[in-house]
């Protein structure tokens, strides 16, 4: 199983039975979205920086991608998907609605996908979420958690792998989101800074280590 970062909050998740791709974005937030493709797309929140569905073509297991938008549980073609609903602030969605927690089951590897979370996760929620072995988590504060709230979300969910997404870039359209915290931000508060990589692989969940290890990926 191997995870790319695309920017903001698009990972690509390939394994053996076919691959995952979250929250496609639009051209508006000034990056430009890869062409991929995908046998399912995650989608945390009806915002165009996360629901651009439409970008992302099928495979040559599915003409068109299993698109989930909703909390449950989904099987497809050997991944299973697990939502559980969040919010995107922390006034249970007044202000800017809901946001879904994905979880997807590939090659035996829990991936956790935050989304916008806006707020900390009640203990309801962590037990809804079990088990991760790969946490990505928003860092950037303004329309998610901040690096602060971040940190305190990874040690609550303990996953083998933390890797952090949805921060400032150099890329970003500065009018919508200037304000965002940048990745140095979120690694100063942690407290460490690894050498970013362009892509993560595990071998199965044997594979994930016990302690949580921090892994920043390039965007690709």
């Amino acid at each position: 199983m191997t995870i790319t970062y695309h920017g903001h909050s698009t990972f690509k998740i390939k394994g053996k039975a076919g691959t995952v791709v979250t929250d496609p974005f639009d051209d508006y937030i000034g990056l430009t979205l890869p062409k991929m493709s995908a046998d399912i797309v995650t989608v945390s929140h009806d915002h165009k920086d996360h629901n651009a569905i439409k970008t992302i073509t099928g495979t040559a297991r599915r003409n068109n991608p299993f698109i989930v938008t909703d909390a449950g549980e989904y099987e497809v073609g050997g991944i299973s998907v697990f939502g559980v609903q969040t919010f995107h602030d922390a006034n249970e969605g007044v202000e800017r609605g809901k946001n879904l927690v994905f979880t997807t089951l590939v090659d035996g590897v829990r991936i956790c996908h935050l989304g916008d979370l806006g707020h900390e996760l009640t203990p309801k929620q962590l037990e809804e979420i079990g088990s991760v072995d790969v946490l990505l988590c928003p860092v950037g504060g303004v329309y998610t958690i901040d690096p602060e709230l971040a940190v305190k979300t990874i040690r609550a969910i303990e996953p083998g792998i933390a890797i952090p997404m949805h921060y400032r870039t150099a890329k970003h359209n500065p009018d919508v989101f200037g304000d965002l915290k940048a990745l140095e931000d979120f690694l100063k508060v942690y407290g460490v800074s690894p050498t970013p990589v362009p892509s993560f692989t595990l071998a199965g969940q044997s594979s994930v280590p016990e302690e949580t290890e921090l892994v920043v990926l390039s965007e690709v």
